[in-house]
């Protein structure tokens, strides 16, 4: 009998060219179909719920496989951390409908993205949060943030290689907040396109800088033209946190 599992894992994804599968470059979907496989003596596709980028890591994240395997949920998660690197981790598994989809069945994601705001830099933030040495007004951002709640169109905030006809996106909460030297944005969304928090988190830092106004904001949305939007901050920084089903 075939059983469709629904795993949650983390990872750091330094060490990755992404989620998805590539020809040329080691992804972290690449290396945990590699572990199931071996695991469970089959050839298992998993099915991701989001294409996270080179570098970005994730808290949570969760995919789906199907397997003829009789091994229990136990099994997987500790057979399957025996097998992977140190920078993923299996969290949780349990048995879900054949229906179920990973990506398809999610009804919105929660991203954190972190800046490390100190002029001197962190061996230990180097890959995994943005360094900016000027100073970050938390306060102003987070009411500024408040502008990309609701329902808009993104097309001015997502990078020019999207390839999705629809850019209306839904934004729940964007909250910014500091602890010490982090200043971390975490947005909460139904939905997101490509490139879209880091565009959002760079826009934030353009009005922090001064090169954007609050006022603009209104004329960036009805535009739909990226170049008029902040820059895309770099993908170390960025978090997949939580997953909705």
């Amino acid at each position: 009998m075939t059983r469709n599992f629904k795993v949650k894992m983390s990872y750091l994804g330094t060490n990755y060219h992404g989620f998805q599968i590539q020809d040329n470059a080691v992804t972290v979907q690449q290396t945990v179909e590699e572990v199931l496989s071996s695991l469970l003596c089959e050839n298992i596709k998993i099915q991701g719920c989001s294409r996270t980028d080179t570098g970005v890591h994730a808290r949570e994240f969760y995919f789906n496989f199907f397997t003829s395997n009789t091994i229990n949920e136990r099994g997987i998660i500790f057979g399957g951390n025996a097998r992977l690197p140190e920078d993923i981790a299996l969290l949780s598994c349990e048995q879900a409908d054949n229906d179920f989809h990973a990506r398809y069945n999610c009804k919105g994601k929660e991203y954190e993205y972190i800046v490390h705001n100190s002029e001197i830099k962190s061996p230990f933030l180097s890959d995994r949060a943005y360094k900016s040495w000027y100073p970050i007004d938390e306060k102003k951002l987070d009411s500024a943030a408040k502008l990309f709640v609701g329902e808009h169109d993104f097309k001015a905030f997502c990078s020019t290689d999207c390839d999705k006809e629809n850019t209306v996106r839904t934004i729940y909460s964007f909250d910014v907040t500091r602890e010490g030297e982090l200043v971390k944005f975490k947005v909460h969304g139904n939905g997101f396109l490509y490139n879209m928090v880091r565009i959002l988190v760079g826009t934030l830092l353009f009005i922090n800088d001064g090169k954007i106004s609050e006022k603009d904001m209104e004329r960036i949305f009805l535009s739909k033209d990226r170049t008029l939007a902040g820059k895309t901050v770099p993908p170390h920084g960025l978090y997949l946190n939580r997953v909705f089903y």
